[in-house]
């Protein structure tokens, strides 16, 4: 699983928002994937999570609006 580039290129909001939704997502994934769903994704976990961050497969906030 490649990191998608284009899409964090094209991504004008606050990049800050969007780094921290990646980064938690990630660390979730790290914790609820067993081993084997891990290898299917070569342990990319911060790629897969910044992938379902900008395509909406998940929600995000941060708490403050």
């Amino acid at each position: 699983m490649i990191f998608p580039l284009k899409e964090l290129i094209e991504y004008d909001k606050n990049m800050y928002e969007i780094t921290a939704a990646a980064s938690h997502r990630s660390f979730q994934l790290s914790m609820l994937m067993d081993k084997e769903e891990k290898e299917d994704y070569e342990g990319k976990m911060v790629a897969l999570a910044a992938r379902q961050v900008f395509t909406y497969e998940v929600e995000f906030s941060m708490g403050v609006e």
